[in-house]
């Protein structure tokens, strides 16, 4: 019997296209051969077919009956330690083969692999590096990598090579101009535009490579999709990081996850990583703008679920899984205006934190005399010696050098005399909860006191996204956390930064030579899921009344199309009402939006003039009458008069669910005071 894993393999060789060069420096180097290189480093734009050449490789190697290590880079720890656990094998078992696919999301590690990692491999052991960014020039230009490092730019396919994809991929000669007039030799435009099919399109029109070709390709790439439920799996996968089943299952619990799961993974452009499907970066961006303007509403709920999803992971999860749960929080958001302000998503200058250990304190008071004063030390030093779980230390992950420290205090009330007299922004900030909302028996304040980083002191880095990260998990899994405080020293910058985060307390309490302004949350009025779904209203663009950005005309058309479909589950969940703000916030979409339907019918004989309306709408659409002259037989009117009540109803009916698609439930709506 033939595996699963012979299966793939062939396909992969019968599906693949040129890199000739490639896999021939490979295939000399799994043979042993001493001139052959000991790195292979490949790079190149998105859906250059990086990954698809490393998985040949990986092929090739595991024929040859080596040892595979194969890492993500857009699941790498932070930690050169976490990197050489994960990679343990290359350095132990000979013959090992290691692939690391997007290096670019852990290119911070690159001078410790030259210089720390590679040198230590395993007899006979290979490398493979697979990213978008080209290497540091001095590994290329290093005499003494000269003969062990091959480095390869992919290029796009030659013309012949792109004619051999599509013909592989049964695109009939009819076709096959249009798309190569379109896709040029971009390999994903030309795998997707095969998956595609290209039925329908005109053909005399000829298109340039471009986002707006890949967007264009993506509408006609998904189609139909199967069902309701398949359309909301492609909603999580577009915007979560990575995707697994048991997010899935989380935030569609009404479905079949691992149904859907198992056909997002055989989408032509998902890839499979250790923590689940992640959309290349072009289909993701390309399928989450078509998603957005297609089906806004569904777009924002789906957002919502999944924000509430990494809130429950952060207050359950383990505390070395803290920083990735959060930022794939944050990811969701990275397209708003305040999180743009605040955040730098920034790769340069990697860093990766850890606690403070008492070996370190010299290094951190000496940041803390050159950026802030002797006098905000002496804050460091009396911190460091009450709370010295609430500092973190920021090492290079290149080097190791420590280059930055936080701290983040949780101050229980009432408030003790002696960090009030030592810290002059500790006293401001309990002054101002006493003057706000006093903290009460049982809670406590958390203040982000320090974000030293000399090299860049106080202006967005990489440091201030993950303590701002460390700060968010603490807040969401705290008990009993009455407000939460940020200290930052350029009062007016941060000002114009936080704003609609954070509140300016107007406090500007000095240390030493130097003042700063406080910044406050109370989050006993605005609880972290509250705040966070701020976030989510900051991202969205202005969403058209009606489902799909539709019109008044189009939105009572998908009332009527949800009336007929009423009494059918399945053909009611895919209908364009489910699209709509009506739906957006329901629990059950599409049994709550059903009942919802029949409610508004019924509250149309609320009015004396609405109850031949309410029992036309009922005999039409609820009864099971097979015609509507079978529901005016029903009704025991004249087919005529059952039409005159039937369009009313139709109108009232639909004017009712405008105007709470408008402006919300009208029972829930806040009088005016």
């Amino acid at each position: 019997m033939v595996s699963v894993g012979e299966r793939l393999s062939t396909a992969r060789v019968q599906a693949f296209i040129g890199r000739d060069e490639q896999l021939g420096r490979f295939a000399e180097a799994l043979a042993d051969d001493p001139r052959a290189p000991f790195a292979f480093y490949v790079f190149g734009p998105g859906g250059i077919g990086k990954s698809t050449l490393l998985r040949r490789l990986a092929d090739h190697a595991r024929a040859a009956g080596r040892l595979l290590v194969e890492l993500d880079g857009r699941f790498v720890g932070r930690d050169p330690a976490d990197f050489e656990r994960a990679a343990a094998a290359f350095l132990d078992v000979p013959g090992t083969v290691l692939f690391v696919d997007s290096f670019e999301h852990c290119q911070w590690l690159e001078s410790w692999l030259w210089h720390h990692f590679l040198p230590r491999a395993a007899d006979g052991a290979l490398v493979v590096l697979g990213g978008r960014l080209a290497p540091q020039p001095q590994w290329t230009a290093d005499p003494a990598w000269a003969g062990l490092l091959h480095v390869t730019e992919l290029e796009p396919f030659t013309e012949q090579q792109a004619r051999s994809l599509l013909a592989a991929a049964a695109i009939g000669p009819e076709l096959r101009e249009l798309v190569l007039r379109f896709a040029g030799g971009n390999p994903l435009a030309l795998s997707l535009a095969a998956a595609a099919g290209w039925t329908g399109w005109n053909r005399e029109e000829i298109w340039a490579p471009s986002a707006d070709v890949l967007r264009t390709l993506l509408v006609g790439l998904i189609g139909e999709v199967p069902s309701a439920a398949h359309r909301r799996a492609l909603e999580v996968a577009a915007q979560a990081y990575s995707t697994s089943e048991e997010l899935l299952a989380a935030v569609l619990p009404e479905v079949d996850a691992h149904l859907l799961f198992a056909w997002l993974r055989d989408l032509p452009f998902m890839e499979s990583t250790h923590r689940g499907l992640h959309p290349h970066d072009a289909a993701r961006e390309t399928l989450a703008a078509d998603l957005r303007w297609r089906a806004p509403n569904a777009f924002v709920n789906m957002r919502r679920r999944l924000a509430e999803e990494y809130l429950r992971l952060l207050r359950d999860a383990p505390e070395e899984r803290v920083w990735t749960v959060t930022d794939e929080l944050f990811y969701l958001f990275r397209d708003g205006e305040i999180v743009a302000r605040l955040r730098t998503w920034s790769r340069e200058d990697e860093v990766h934190d850890r606690p403070l250990h008492p070996d370190d304190l010299d290094t951190v008071l000496r940041m803390a005399t050159e950026t802030e004063g002797p006098a905000s030390a002496a804050v460091v030093r009396y911190w460091a010696e009450r709370q010295p779980q609430a500092f973190s230390v920021y090492r290079l992950v290149t080097t190791g050098r420590i280059v930055a420290f936080t701290a983040r205090l949780a101050l229980p009330s009432p408030p003790d005399p002696d960090d009030l007299a030592a810290d002059p922004v500790v006293a401001a900030a309990w002054e101002y909860a006493a003057a706000t909302a006093p903290v009460g028996p049982g809670e406590h304040i958390g203040v982000s006191r320090f974000t030293v980083y000399p090299e860049r002191y106080q202006v967005p880095s990489r440091v201030i996204d993950l303590s701002s990260s460390r700060a968010q998990a603490e807040s969401a899994r705290a008990r009993g956390r009455a407000f939460g405080f940020a200290v930052w020293r350029d009062a007016d910058a941060w000002a114009a930064r936080v704003k609609g985060s954070l509140t300016d307390t107007g406090a500007r309490p000095q240390v030493g030579e130097y003042t700063y302004g406080l910044f406050a949350v109370d989050w006993r009025l605005v609880p972290v899921e509250t705040w966070l779904r701020h976030f989510i209203a900051a991202t969205e663009v202005p969403v058209p009344a009606g489902p799909s950005g539709s019109s008044r005309t189009d939105f009572d058309q998908a009332v009527r199309e949800a009336l007929a479909h009423w009494r059918d589950p399945g053909a009611f969940a895919a209908c364009a009402l489910m699209r709509a703000r009506i739906a957006a916030d329901l629990d059950d979409p599409a049994g709550e939006l059903r009942a919802l339907l029949r409610r508004a019918v019924d509250d149309l004989a609320r009015d004396p003039r609405g109850v031949r309306a309410r029992d036309a709408l009922s005999a039409s659409y609820f009864s099971g009458a097979p015609t509507q002259e079978a529901a005016a037989r029903r009704l025991g009117l004249p087919y005529g008069t059952y039409r005159r009540h039937l369009r009313q109803g139709l109108d009232l009916l639909c004017e009712a669910l405008w105007q709470r698609e408008l402006f919300g439930d009208p029972d829930e709506r806040t009088p005016a005071l």
